[in-house]
């Protein structure tokens, strides 16, 4: 195997290995953030030596914590919840189940992870840049963003590393989704219509369609970001803006322009890290119930109508932007309507289950879990939805608490039930199953104890972003609080790493599997 490789299985396996290193640094950042807001004023020497400028004395600044959300976000949207679930599994089964040889354009797969990989780097260069990492927020919401290094520390290279990142990710995604669908439409096997495909192959295609036009406005508004920040350009900068007592000799740029190009992009985002994950679990949850999809036809249709809609929602992000009442009702209507076809996946998801020979296995808990995860975060989407209580609600940890359940975790269960499902066709062995459903049973359980107590401190106003509430008399009363959800939040990343243990031993000691050990229907089962 050469790390050049064009096969498809071998790029498969690289964007999952990516992925799983970079969800390492995105929940080892989790952590800091966590042990820092309720120990505020705590000197570690480690920080001071891994960021002698944001740590002076070991004690965490308030921009070094800011830059730490700002990574943490971006590592795990990005390299993540967008990677693994649709490069990494749908690389390496899509040809299989559609029985293709290989992808349409194998060596764009090979530049496409490559340059997802050179992404991934650059980013992380921008912890040891002088200013280090920004502080913007995933979001990097101009002008802050889009002024330089005289808007604060990490704001100067650190800033235009991150925004050089994203439009390299930019780049590579959608060179995959030029690849997937091309594969898709031109390569299924002589007999394999649409709907003949499996719902793991319709959500990868959705996917890839999402890609396509998200990406290529999100490049696009990166490209006007990083021209604002070193060519003079004032695309997202106003006129009349005073930083650190200068007016800025900029004018006629909209900040509020690039929050439409960034949601425009930045709510289909949200489909694209789900969506291969509804796939999955549809999948799952029918082999371990020993029944058929209910409704197949109406399942894929329903990916098509998320896939459509996501593109009409972008506006309830920006509620609280001073856009006019009448357009926050028409996005408001158009949220609400997108919950039509995520609530047929989710009954259909229950009739499958339905009278069924349902057998828990580790893939099965976890699709399971998915399953509750997405109806809970759903449910707080609802109220997100409506205008009047996002004015409340937006700056706070309840936004927080809603989009890790809904989003985040939600897609990283489908993982998690991918990996089990499918790890007797990546390593010819099984991942131990006592060890999958201790996992389980502790990162369910962990991932209740730390988010559904943020949605109560969000409804108490907490506000989101902010590293130090022992300065606020009204937030003292929640420290009792984050004091358990960060304990919750040390234990869920402790029983994490019961899950690497199993997945590198098993790669090597697991139980060798047979030919399609758990009975299942679709073609990447029986591919010679």
């Amino acid at each position: 195997m050469t790390i050049f490789s064009t096969d498809h299985k071998v790029i498969g396996k690289q964007y999952i290995g990516l992925s799983l290193f970079a969800v390492l640094i995105g929940m080892a950042l989790s952590l800091v953030m966590r042990y820092h807001l309720v120990h505020p004023d705590a000197k570690v020497r480690l920080f001071q030596m891994l960021w002698p400028d944001g740590a002076p004395g070991g004690q965490m600044t308030p921009e070094l914590y800011l830059s730490l959300m700002t990574m943490h976000g971006t590592i795990m949207v990005f390299f993540v919840l967008t990677t693994a679930p649709q490069s990494g599994f749908g690389n390496y089964f899509l040809p299989l189940q559609i029985g293709a040889h290989d992808m349409a354009f194998p060596v764009l797969n090979m530049l496409s992870f490559w340059t997802t990989a050179l992404s991934f780097l650059v980013l992380m260069a921008a912890f040891v840049v002088e200013g280090g990492a920004p502080l913007s927020g995933w979001t990097a919401y101009p002008p802050l963003s889009a002024l330089g290094k005289i808007a604060g520390p990490g704001q100067g290279l650190g800033q235009d590393l991150w925004v050089l990142s994203i439009a390299l990710f930019c780049v590579a995604s959608l060179m995959a989704a030029i690849n997937f669908i091309a594969t898709i439409i031109e390569l299924r096997a002589p007999g394999v219509g649409y709907f003949d495909m499996p719902l793991t192959a319709w959500a990868w295609f959705v996917t890839a369609l999402i890609s396509l036009f998200a990406f290529a406005v999100l490049l696009a508004g990166g490209i006007l970001l990083l021209l604002d920040r070193v060519a003079g350009t004032s695309f997202f900068i106003p006129g009349g803006l005073v930083v650190s007592d200068q007016i800025q000799a900029r004018s006629g740029g909209s900040p509020i322009l690039f929050q439409h190009l960034f949601w425009f992009f930045g709510h289909p985002e949200v489909y694209i890290a789900i969506l291969p994950g509804m796939g999955v679990i549809s999948t799952v949850l029918s082999v371990f119930s020993g029944k058929k999809v209910f409704g197949y036809r109406a399942m894929a249709y329903a990916l098509l109508a998320i896939g459509g809609l996501g593109f009409l929602v972008w506006g309830h992000h920006m509620f609280i932007s001073g856009m006019s009442p009448y357009s926050s009702v028409a996005f408001s209507v158009l949220t609400l309507a997108i919950g039509v076809p995520s609530a047929i996946k989710t009954f259909n998801w229950i009739a499958t289950l339905w009278g069924g020979r349902i057998r828990f296995t580790a893939a099965m808990l976890y699709a399971l879990g998915f399953v509750s995860l997405f109806i809970t975060g759903g449910v707080t989407g609802l109220v997100l939805g409506q205008p009047g209580l996002d004015l409340y609600f937006h700056d706070t940890y309840f936004v927080v608490a809603h989009f890790h359940l809904i989003m985040g975790v939600a897609a990283i269960f489908a993982i998690f039930a991918a990996l089990h499902y499918w790890f007797p066709l990546l390593y010819g062995r099984f991942l131990n199953e006592t060890l999958g459903k201790i996992h389980f049973y502790g990162t369910f359980i962990g991932v209740y104890a730390v988010f559904v107590p943020l949605h109560f401190a969000g409804i108490a106003g907490n506000p989101r972003r902010y590293p130090d509430f022992k300065e606020y008399e009204f937030l003292k009363s929640l420290m009792p609080l984050h004091v358990g959800v960060t304990h919750a939040a040390y234990s869920l990343a402790a029983i994490q790493l019961l899950f690497f243990f199993n997945y590198f031993w098993s790669q090597r000691k697991g139980k060798l599997a047979d030919k399609n050990p758990w009975g299942a229907a679709t073609r990447e089962w029986t591919h010679d």
